[in-house]
């Protein structure tokens, strides 16, 4: 059983190898800031835009490997409904953690399997997660330890590392909130007639 991977993530193709599914990674290069922007415009709910995405990235991988099964995935996060994306700047992640600071916010993360160029299967799981009350020196502290590649990669926080700190209470699966849910897409491959 070996997959295609339409994305760079490196923590998305280590969980897959963790539960032993093989793949080849080919990011979609899809502009999501151009499609968040567009779905935004017409009042698109955050987890129709994850879902939304992870087809996007699917279905253009898929239509360049015929016949092989492709796997895109896309997170975001719902705060109080409003979509909030990665940070383009440390500052702007110190503002994103600052809005989230003592609060409940969702992880939404969808992923979606496609064959021939079409989705063949979708899952959006979502997760809650409560920071704590922190202050300025403890943002910045935690801010500091996540470098520049990891901080724009995956969001203002990784729950694999240090970023589980940051939290009172999560409600979730670990590997989805780290941008795949895997039991779910384990369930659907195992099933699947290759």
């Amino acid at each position: 059983m070996r997959i295609v991977l339409a994305s760079k993530s490196g923590v998305r193709k280590e969980i897959l190898e963790k539960n032993k599914i093989d793949c080849d990674v080919e990011p979609s290069n899809v502009d999501e800031d151009e499609v968040k922007a567009a779905m935004l415009n017409e009042n698109a709910t955050p987890t129709l835009i994850s879902k939304n995405l992870a087809e996007l990235k699917a279905n253009k991988v898929s239509n360049k490997n015929p016949d092989r099964i492709v796997l895109g995935a896309d997170s975001v996060i719902d705060f109080e409904g409003e979509l909030i994306s990665k940070p383009k700047s440390r500052q702007e992640a110190l503002e994103i953690l600052m809005r989230l600071n003592g609060k409940k916010h969702q992880l939404i993360s969808s992923v979606c399997i496609s064959k021939n160029g079409a989705m063949i299967w979708n899952y959006t799981d979502t997760s809650s997660l409560t920071m704590k009350d922190l202050n300025l020196d403890q943002i910045r502290s935690y801010l500091k330890k996540v470098d520049d590649k990891k901080l724009y990669a995956y969001g203002v926080y990784q729950i694999e590392s240090g970023g589980k700190d940051l939290f009172l209470k999560i409600d979730g699966e670990e590997d989805s909130i780290m941008g795949l849910p895997i039991k779910k897409i384990k369930e659907y491959l195992n099933n699947l007639k290759w």
